[in-house]
């Protein structure tokens, strides 16, 4: 069974607090509830509930230089995620989605390109990395819905098959065990930098059977 995101959430603040300080510093403090709801008003629909959870434990990172996720993404503040929202949906051609079909809305596995999907109003921007990459949770009713993707403007969106995308709980329970254990979390290995920040090396799959 998967742990709460509460529940993951104390396991990661341990051991930055222990292993990476700097890190543990720059955990924002809970979101605002209004900010939460600005946010709501402006996609049009509630945020899911992990999403909410996670913001009212820590409303994003305060140093840019540091990231929390695999990937070098960094969580986003509940006023970030708005923005960035903005940003991503004037990218979205929806005129391209009706006319290629309505399926396209719902499964881009089929698509042989997931660039219609960039920018698509119910895929909320949740971290950013610094070249422009985001990670979006899907809030669409149906087939991936609370699954996290990756979103980058050249590839599109991209289903990850590894089942820590599975959602931003299974997502952060994999976060803190791999910290814990420092075992990889698919091709992402934690470390920490001679100032004290978590940050992820990345050594393919392929790469590790190698050795």
């Amino acid at each position: 069974m998967t742990a709460s995101i509460s529940e993951s959430w104390t396991r990661i603040e341990n051991w930055l607090a222990e292993h990476a300080p700097s890190t543990f510093a720059a955990l924002a403090p809970p979101a605002d509830p209004a900010d939460i709801a600005a946010v709501e008003r402006l996609i049009g629909r509630p945020l899911l509930r992990p999403l909410v959870t996670s913001l009212l434990r820590h409303d994003g990172l305060l140093d840019r230089r540091c990231s929390l996720l695999p990937g070098s993404y960094r969580l986003l503040s509940a006023r970030e995620t708005a923005a960035e929202w903005q940003l991503l949906a004037g990218f979205y051609d929806k005129r391209t989605a009706d006319e290629e079909g309505e399926e396209l809305d719902y499964d881009f596995m089929k698509i042989g390109s997931s660039r219609v999907l960039y920018g698509q109003p119910q895929l909320i921007p949740i971290a950013r990395e610094s070249g422009g990459g985001h990670l979006v949770l899907d809030h669409r009713p149906e087939i991936d819905r609370g699954r996290v993707h990756e979103a980058e403007a050249t590839a599109g969106v991209v289903r990850g098959s590894h089942e820590a995308w599975a959602s931003l709980p299974v997502l952060m329970e994999a976060i803190a065990t791999s910290v814990e254990t420092n075992q990889p979390l698919y091709d992402y290995t934690p470390t920490v930098d001679e100032e004290q920040r978590l940050h992820w090396d990345f050594t393919p799959m392929h790469a590790r059977s190698m050795h």
